[in-house]
């Protein structure tokens, strides 16, 4: 039988013991993740084998408390109930019930202060660049962590020698706090043990919507904290296939979206090992919001795949997406800086007519002119991206780019280096005058500084002394399907297999309960 106590105030209700039904099916088997130099230890175990009923851990607010380690207030997190009461538990068994949680942080001393000290490398683009030199260090046999604090990294333990052409920055803290959770009620503030569990039986009114949960409160490793639902991965599909296609979309293009989205889920469920929960829910993962407001056609779409993923070699394949190629599709290292992938290939993304009308690769600047202003006979040619111009000042280059800014030095010079064989920009070199200062944008990294350019398929002209103009198509990497492409397909009469036959070549269908167990 479990014990119980009521505090004096009536506020609060202690709890000894863990209440049963906590245990889930989660979508990885990793075992935890740790380096002796974290600055909170974490755990990536996230539970047993893949299936129908698997879950996911999605962060929904992450760095919460993270203003508390310097002079600033962190910002509360305020919980609010969709119906019945919310209730929290922590990890000491403290069980408290409310329509409403108000959680504070509480810088807390410790016992004994904490070194902490690593390589970093990076700061990196995307996960994926992070990833490839992460998996060839541990090949090496390094020990390798990729972290998110604010921008991707790699950790590495600071005794180690790195291979020759690899750089780090020496990174090392004292730490003698650590932030956690304080419950605030009208008889004052009960610090809290993580991590906190909190169940909604009519779900938490969060970010414009409800969310189902159950939801968790988790420590990550940069010393705050994420607010984590835990969601059934068809249940997950519900919040963002709207968001990712629009809902308005053709059948076949919604089932498209469901499994590609499905897929990205799979492989990709190891983003955040680190901080001990699978994916985020912005555009740095797949957008996730309230999954209950799905219309029926994408319910549909869904139910109809359901377990339904895309396979490379009995694995989720590497299944990226975007709004619109602008008529010629990515390879996958014209993207990002990863190994090349079967599936993902340089191809015109047209009919006919349109693929009759050019020949890759589209390298030259003149090739790729006549390319940027041709549109008939392109699949997804109606997307408002599909052709499109910004234009560059020298200021508006300097305040984006840190090396100008920090020297007060004006860009004169804006060059692309190098492109790939569908035309995309692989490496853009930016100088100053006299060449005091240089950079050199790659892959990806060119439309994360410059988030202005919807695609890195452009071509640069300068209009006059210090202003350029970007000629480009296309929105997003390019990799994949192409969204507009897909919509454009579907209405043309093509079938979902195949939509997803164009645009992953040699990729194979497989069924979610057949996914090999994690080793």
């Amino acid at each position: 039988m479990i014990s119980t106590k009521l505090f004096l105030s009536g506020f609060f209700l202690g709890i000894t013991g863990i209440l049963a039904g906590c245990s889930t099916k989660h979508l990885s088997t990793s075992k935890p993740v740790y380096l002796p130099d974290q600055i909170q230890e974490v755990s990536g175990d996230h539970g047993q084998t893949l299936g129908k009923n698997s879950s996911l851990l999605v962060g929904l607010k992450p760095y919460l408390g993270r203003e508390k380690i310097g002079l600033k207030s962190a910002q509360e997190l305020r919980l609010k109930s969709a119906g019945k009461l919310l209730i929290l538990e922590d990890a000491t068994g403290l069980l408290h019930k409310s329509l409403e949680i108000n959680l504070a942080w509480r810088k807390v001393p410790l016992l004994t202060p904490k070194k902490l000290e690593r390589q970093v490398i990076g700061p990196f683009a995307s996960f994926e660049s992070a990833e490839r030199l992460a998996l060839k260090l541990r090949k090496k046999g390094f020990s390798a962590v990729i972290a998110h604090p604010q921008a991707w990294e790699i950790w590495v333990p600071k005794e180690v020698q790195l291979p020759q052409g690899i750089s780090a920055l020496s990174w090392e803290k004292t730490l003698k706090h650590e932030v956690k959770p304080v419950l605030k009620g009208v008889s004052g503030e009960l610090l809290l043990t993580g991590p906190l569990r909190i169940e909604a039986p009519d779900g938490l009114q969060l970010k414009n919507g409800v969310f189902m949960g159950p939801f968790w409160l988790k420590a990550d490793a940069y010393g705050s904290w994420t607010l984590v639902e835990e969601v059934p991965l068809e249940r997950y599909l519900l919040g963002v296939v709207p968001h990712e296609i629009g809902s308005s979309a053709p059948s076949a293009a919604l089932a498209a979206q469901a499994i590609l989205a499905r897929t990205w889920a799979l492989a990709n469920s190891h983003r955040f090992d680190l901080d001990g929960y699978h994916l985020c829910s912005d555009t740095q993962c797949q957008v996730y919001k309230d999954p209950r407001q799905a219309s029926q056609s994408v319910k549909g779409a869904i139910t109809n795949t359901a377990g339904q993923y895309l396979s490379w070699q009995n694995k989720p394949i590497h299944a990226v997406y975007h709004a619109s190629n602008g008529g010629v599709m990515a390879s996958a290292t014209e993207a990002w800086s990863m190994n090349s992938v079967p599936y993902l290939r340089t191809k015109l993304d047209g009919s006919k007519n349109w693929t009759d009308s050019f020949v890759l690769p589209l390298k030259k600047n003149s090739t790729l002119k006549a390319f940027l202003k041709k549109v008939d006979g392109a699949y997804g040619k109606s997307h408002s991206r599909f052709r499109w111009v910004r234009t560059f000042n020298a200021e508006k280059l300097k305040k984006a780019l840190a090396s100008f800014e920090d020297a007060n030095i004006l860009p004169s010079s804006v060059k692309v280096l190098e492109r790939g064989k569908s035309g995309r920009v692989l490496a853009l070199e930016i100088r100053s005058k006299g060449n005091q200062v240089s950079m050199v944008l790659k892959l990806d990294q060119i439309r994360r500084v410059l988030p202005a350019l919807p695609s890195t398929l452009f071509v640069v002209n300068e209009l006059q002394q210090g202003i350029w103009k970007f000629s480009g198509g296309g929105f997003g990497h390019g990799a994949g399907l192409s969204q507009a492409g897909a919509i454009d397909l579907a209405l043309r009469g093509w079938k979902t297999s195949q939509i997803l036959d164009h645009y992953y070549p040699g990729s194979t269908y497989g069924i979610l309960q057949d996914l090999p167990k994690t080793p």
